[in-house]
C-alpha cells in the first residue's frame, strides 16, 4: 500500500463532491481523505498501485489541477468541539441542500402526478393502494432522470457516472419524499384526483411541502458531514 499527498486548487464541499465518483470509481485506490482547512488543500490517497499522473488526471477530468506536496508534515483536521456544536448551523449548506432538495421535489411530481393523472382518466377502477405505488415509483423514475440530466450537463460528468451518482446519493431522499407527499395527499384527499375542484390543487400545496422538507434534514447531513450532495 502506497500513500501520496496531494496540493490541489478544491475549497468547498461542492468540488469534493465532483471528485469523489472519479475516486470511487477507480478500484486501485482503497482510501482517501480530504483536509481543506490545510492551506495547500490536502488530499491524502492510499492506493495499491499508485500512478500520480493517472491520479492527477482524474482531478484534472473534474475541472481541477492537483501536484505532489512535497513537505512532510501533514496537518490534520481538529475536531473542534465547537464544530460539533454548530453541526446544523451551516447556512450555505441549508442553502445547497435546499436547492439540491427542490430539483429533487421537481422531478418526483413531474412523475407522481402524471401517473396519479392518467390512472384516474383510463384506469379509475385501479385500487388506491397500488395508485400510490406506480405514483411512487413513476416520481423516483423521472427524479433519477432528472438528476442524472443535471450531472451530465452541468457538472459534466459521462452518462454512466451521472446515471451511478443520481441513483446512489437520491434514491433515499426521493423515497421519503415520495411518501411524505403521497401520505400527506391520500390525508386530505381521500387519493382521489378532482381536477376540477379547486381543494384538489389546494391539497397539492402542503403535499408537496412535506415532500420538501422531510428529506431536506437528511440532505443537509449527507453534504455537512460527507461532502455527499447528489449534484
Amino acid at each position: 500500500m502506497e500513500t501520496i499527498i496531494l496540493k490541489t486548487d478544491l475549497h468547498c464541499n461542492n468540488c469534493v463532491s465532483k471528485v469523489e465518483p472519479l475516486l470511487n470509481a477507480e478500484k486501485s485506490i482503497q482510501k482517501y481523505s480530504f483536509n481543506l482547512e490545510h492551506p495547500d488543500n490536502l488530499v491524502t490517497i492510499e492506493s495499491d498501485n499508485l500512478n500520480l499522473k493517472f491520479i492527477v488526471s482524474l482531478f484534472n477530468k473534474a475541472g481541477y489541477q492537483a501536484e505532489e506536496h512535497l513537505n512532510e508534515r501533514v496537518f490534520q483536521i481538529p475536531e473542534l468541539e465547537e464544530k460539533k456544536n454548530n453541526f446544523w448551523q451551516n447556512i450555505h449548506n441549508w442553502k445547497r441542500a435546499s436547492f439540491n432538495t427542490l430539483n429533487c421535489l421537481i422531478g418526483c411530481s413531474v412523475g407522481d402526478f402524471a401517473m396519479i393523472i392518467f390512472l384516474q382518466a383510463y384506469y379509475p377502477e385501479t385500487s388506491m393502494a397500488l395508485q400510490m405505488v406506480l405514483a411512487t415509483l413513476a416520481g423516483l423514475i423521472t427524479s433519477i432522470i432528472l438528476e442524472t440530466i443535471i450531472l451530465r450537463t452541468r457538472e459534466k460528468f459521462n452518462w454512466p457516472l451521472a446515471i451511478k451518482t443520481a441513483f446512489s446519493m437520491s434514491f433515499i431522499s426521493m423515497v421519503g419524499m415520495e411518501i411524505a407527499m403521497n401520505t400527506t395527499d391520500f390525508m386530505i384527499t381521500g387519493g382521489s384526483a378532482a381536477f376540477n375542484s379547486a381543494s384538489y390543487w389546494l391539497a397539492l400545496i402542503p403535499a408537496m411541502l412535506a415532500g420538501f422538507l422531510l428529506p431536506l434534514p437528511y440532505n443537509y447531513y449527507k453534504l455537512e458531514k460527507h461532502g455527499k450532495a447528489c449534484h
